[in-house]
């Protein structure tokens, strides 16, 4: 089935898909579309467009684990840092404790 919808700014070609939805994820999803004045399937969208593009983006291995951005993030600057030499745990708590920052 083709529809037309209005997405904002033009006029775009638009598949009927059905998705399902955790109730609590539907229902702040519907708190969201009613509070920035847009329709749930232009938020979805959006969402997949995002989805998407931080796909192509080379972040494609960390998507398909299901991670979030931050948590992609936090992997790639592990993995920068791996080589550099560790401190002991003991040893820091101390600095911070001598530095009032615990």
């Amino acid at each position: 089935m083709t529809s037309w919808c209005y997405t904002g700014f033009a006029m775009a070609e638009s598949r009927r898909s059905t998705v399902y939805f955790e109730p609590n994820v539907y229902r702040a999803l519907k708190i969201k579309a009613a509070v920035a004045d847009e329709s749930i399937s232009e938020l979805v969208n959006e969402a997949v467009r995002q989805s998407l593009r931080a796909a192509s983006r080379g972040n494609s291995r960390s998507r398909e684990r299901g991670l979030s951005r931050e948590d992609a993030a936090d992997l790639d600057a592990f993995r920068k840092r791996r080589h550099e030499k560790g401190r002991p745990f003991n040893e820091f708590l101390k600095e911070l404790k001598r530095d009032g920052l615990l």
